[in-house]
């Protein structure tokens, strides 16, 4: 299974690259598709490539990427362990925000990316991926909250997660703290999406997974993450807590 996964990755990836379908293909250096595991359960959507990822061509690999793999580290992940791609795969020239016309060219990429990958939870990172899954929603209060996942999205059975831009975490102390938090609540949004899932599409059976170790029931949606004064949690990666699930691949 994973191989014709990833050769149905590697064929939109090759589409990506050479996508005229919306003016930003004129600045590019590099389109950035996304990479990952293809058997992975869970996907991070991003907004756009930046500097570094236009001329590298693979998503987060600048200040932001290193804040998303501190990130992962806290609840004992990798990069590798999970799937990242943008919702926009080109740089919008000066990393202004992708413009609605754009998204919508490169939305049929994420959907078909969706499609094959088939995760059980989706992480979106800033208000533009949010708004793709979670429309009308305000990243202020939508932060650490889950909701169910439009299968006209391409993720037929999945729950999705929003979180801030790890972009965001490098310029706010305040929002820092709030991504370690709800970064720390993934795994348990994991748990309940693969309870959902039982019930809907049966997954492959030599799919590999994620492991997790038993946590509590967690509540239908999730609360937001508590105020930052009153929070535990530092900037720095630290281990999850012993309660959280702990998610590794076998």
């Amino acid at each position: 299974m994973g191989d014709e996964r990833q050769a149905a990755l590697d064929a939109i990836a090759e589409e990506v690259r050479t996508c005229t379908r919306c003016r930003l293909h004129e600045g590019r250096t590099k389109a950035v598709p996304g990479e990952g595991d293809p058997d992975t359960e869970v996907v991070f959507v991003g907004e756009g490539p930046g500097f570094n990822e236009d001329r590298e061509g693979r998503p987060f690999v600048g200040r932001a990427g290193g804040m998303l793999v501190r990130l992962l580290g806290s609840v004992g992940w990798q990069r590798e362990d999970v799937f990242i791609t943008n919702v926009v795969k080109c740089r919008p020239p000066d990393n202004r925000d992708p413009q609605p016309d754009e998204i919508a060219a490169c939305a049929p990429y994420l959907r078909r990316q969706l499609e094959v990958l088939d995760p059980a939870v989706v992480v979106t990172l800033g208000r533009y991926s949010m708004g793709t899954f979670m429309p009308g929603a305000r990243i202020g209060q939508a932060h650490g909250t889950s909701q169910p996942v439009d299968p006209e999205t391409g993720a037929a059975n999945a729950l999705v997660f929003a979180m801030y831009h790890p972009a965001a975490a490098l310029r706010s102390p305040g929002v820092e703290r709030d991504s370690f938090e709800d970064m720390r609540h993934v795994p348990e949004v994991l748990v309940r999406a693969r309870g959902l899932r039982e019930g809907g599409a049966s997954r492959a059976p030599d799919r590999a997974t994620m492991t997790a170790a038993p946590a509590p029931a967690p509540a239908p949606v999730l609360d937001p993450a508590p105020d930052p004064a009153s929070s535990t949690v530092t900037g720095a990666a630290e281990p999850a807590a012993e309660d959280a699930s702990q998610l590794t691949l076998f």
